[in-house]
Formats: C-alpha cells, structure tokens, sequence
C-alpha cells in the first residue's frame, strides 16, 4: 500500500490498523529484546562462562545505554525521514539480537546489548508520536494505546513464551526467534507505515524551548513521581506479599499483570474523550489501594483485590502520560518530547528501585506503601491543578490543536541572518 493510500485512509478518519500493529509489535520486540535475559539467567551463564550476576547486567546495559541515547540520538536524527529512521532501529534489533544468539563471549554479548539499548532508546522515543500523526487528532489516545499495549503483551505473554521456547530449543532459539521476528517487522513496516519528513533546519525547534512549552514540564513531573512512587514497590512485591502469608508471590504477579491489560483495555475506550478525568481517577485509585497491600495480616482476598485494582489503575497511566504530553507538545514536537519521557521513565525505575531498596533495609516491606502513597498523592495534585496546559478537561476542536500546544515558525528569511536562530 503506498504512502499516499495510507494518508488517504487517515485523512478519511480510518484507523490504519496495519501501521499501528506494525508499531505495537515494535513495541513488543523492544521489551521483549530488553527483558529476555532476565529470565535465562541460568542458560545463559553457563554458555557465556559467567555469573547469573552478569548475566543480569546484561539487562541493565541496555536499560543505561537507552537512557543515556534516547534525547541526544534522537535530536540528531530529528531532520531525517522518520520511516528510514525507524526501520534503522529494527534493522539494529534484527542484527543485534542476532549477534546475542550466536556469541559465545560475554564482552561481544555485552557490547551487543549496549548498541541493542541504543536502537531501544531510539525507537521509545519515536513510537508514540509515529502514532499520533497516523490518526487523525481525535483518535490519537487510542492509537498510542494500540502502540502501548505492545509493552503489556510482551511483560504477560511474551516473557513467558520466550522462557518457554528457551526451555524447549535453548536460550539461543529464543534470541534468533526475536532477530527474525524484527526482520519480518521491517518488512511490515515499509509496506504498512507512511512515512513522514523530518523537522527541516529552519523550522526546528531547539530542545530547551521543547521543554518550555506550556504543559510539558508538568507532564514530565507527573511521570517521575508516579515511576518513582510505583517502582518502589512493583521492585519487591515479593516481600511485601510476604506480608500476608508466603507462597502467593506467583499469583500476585499473575493476578498484577492481568489488571494491567484490563487497565489499557478500559483507557483505550475512553481516553480520547476523557483523558483527564482518567488519569485522575487512575492516581486516585493507586493512592487508596496501594496502602493495603502493606497491611500485615491483610487477607488473601483482599491482598489480590487491591492488586488487581492497583494494576488495572497503572497499567493506562504510561498511555494517559504520552497521550498528555503529545497533546501539549504538539505531534511535530513529540519525538523530541517523548524521549524527555523516555528519560524521565527510565530514572523513575532507577530512583524508585533504589529508594523501594533503602526503605525496605532500613524500615522494612510494610513501609513501602506509605513511601509511594505521598508521591502519588503530589501526582494527582499536579494533574488537579495542571487544567490549563497539561491535563485540560476537553481538548480543542476537532483539527486544531490543543490548549498549550506551539506551532513551530519558520524564521523570516530577509537580510544577512536570514536562517539564523
């Protein structure tokens, strides 16, 4: 299908549902390139001749050369055509994950990982504003959901099934599965997802000012505090399960990740038109549950209840965030905004884990709750107060863009510093 068919259909009002599956599986190849390893621990130390310790540092390479890569990468990309640039970072994911399947050295596998985080940075930072300019503006929350349930399919479904085939066929089997699941997606995406220009010179915008647009920083605020908030107790939900009893660490988690896909199916329906009394209810829902999980001697039941709310409220929080933050930095602007978020994300992993880890050594699991009620709490203070520019009730008209958003201008080309910032 050609380009201007693809943009038919979007102009038309549409969904293209063929690009959009082609990015929510590109989301998937991503978790699902990062995450591996941490579940063939034991495999794979003993064919590279290394600890499960380093084994697991292979997770966290991707995850500090993605951070590190997402905002300069991205910025020096930003005047590329963006179907090139993504189908770049998929050829990367193919050859890499590739490299990993056949590598028997620990350092070759290291440095595999560390490019692989490279292209994973890259690829958040470009996936949900690729969306947003696939639909038009009223259907652009759903599309970014459709891209984003690619995360929740990948950490319920394909962790699993890649444990499972390693288990079968071997660790190896598992990583080529991924390198020729990415070059199929290579091939899908030239066919099915438009291509769109990059930002010219004359008319790009200068990070610093991104981050400057009304509603972006409030934004970004908000992901922090919920990452931090909520990471610090995802990362030992075992202990604190331990609270109510041993042996329920497993269904928990089942029990979690299933809340989480009823979360992004119930936010997907509702978050063109109801995006901030969502999110709203979302915080709010987080903050009353999430104290009860720490209760010593809660019972079963209402252990896996308050779990089941607390992942059905987060799980459509990352997807309300984007959605906010595309929506104020307007779709020209969001993949320069969105890997801030990627950034953003990732420290609120990092600090939320470190914190969650203090706490727990220094005061125990039953005081993590109350470690994350008063961030969450901030959070949906924010999202209260931020109406105007970040989280506004209702978006504009039908074709125009939304309160706090800034058109981009090309500078007046007259006299000797015409094209000078």
């Amino acid at each position: 299908m050609s380009d201007a068919m693809i943009a038919g259909r979007v102009r038309a009002g549409k969904m293209p549902w063929p690009g959009l599956l082609a990015l929510f599986t590109a989301a998937f190849t991503a978790v699902m390139t990062e995450l591996l390893p941490a579940g063939l621990l034991p495999q794979m130390a003993g064919a590279l001749g290394v600890t499960e310790g380093r084994v697991g540092f292979l997770v966290t390479a991707y995850a500090v050369a993605s951070f590190l890569a997402a905002i300069p990468v991205t910025a020096a990309l930003r005047g590329l055509r963006r179907r090139p640039v993504l189908v770049a970072a998929l050829t990367g994911f193919a050859v890499l994950n590739g490299v990993t399947a056949v590598s028997s050295s620990y350092a070759v596998t290291f440095g595999a990982r560390v490019l692989a985080g490279v292209m994973g940075g890259v690829l958040w930072a470009m996936l949900v504003g690729y969306a947003a300019r696939m639909v038009p503006a009223e259907r652009r929350g759903r599309a970014i959901a459709i891209v984003s349930a690619g995360i929740t399919v990948a950490l319920c479904a394909g962790i699993p099934a890649g444990a499972a085939l390693a288990g079968a066929f071997g660790w190896r089997a598992a990583f080529g599965g991924l390198a020729v699941v990415a070059v199929v997606l290579v091939g899908w995406v030239l066919w099915q997802v438009t291509d769109y220009p990059g930002e010219p010179a004359a008319v790009r915008v200068p990070l610093r000012r991104v981050a400057v647009i009304p509603g972006v920083r409030p934004v970004l605020g908000v992901t922090m505090l919920v990452l931090v908030g909520h990471q610090a107790m995802y990362t030992y939900l075992a202990p604190l399960t331990e609270l109510s009893g041993p042996g329920r660490t497993s269904l928990v988690l089942l029990v979690f990740g299933a809340g989480t896909v009823a979360g992004i199916l119930m936010v997907g329906a509702v978050i063109d038109r109801r995006l901030r009394a969502t999110l709203v209810l979302a915080l709010a829902a987080m903050a009353v549950v999430m104290p009860m999980t720490g209760a010593f001697g809660v019972s079963a039941g209402v252990l896996l209840v308050a779990v089941a709310l607390w992942g059905a409220a987060f799980g459509g929080v990352p997807t309300l965030l984007q959605t906010a933050l595309v929506n104020a930095s307007g779709p020209e602007h969001a993949d320069v905004a969105t890997s801030m978020q990627t950034t953003v994300y990732n420290a609120g992993i990092a600090a939320g884990s470190l914190a969650g880890g203090v706490v727990l050594e220094s005061a125990g699991a039953g005081a993590l709750p109350w470690t994350a009620f008063p961030l969450v709490a901030v959070a949906l203070g924010v999202v209260v107060a931020a109406r105007r520019r970040a989280f506004p009730p209702r978006p504009g008209a039908r074709g125009r863009a939304w309160p706090g958003v800034r058109r981009a201008r090309a500078p007046r080309t007259t006299g000797a510093k015409a094209g000078c910032r």
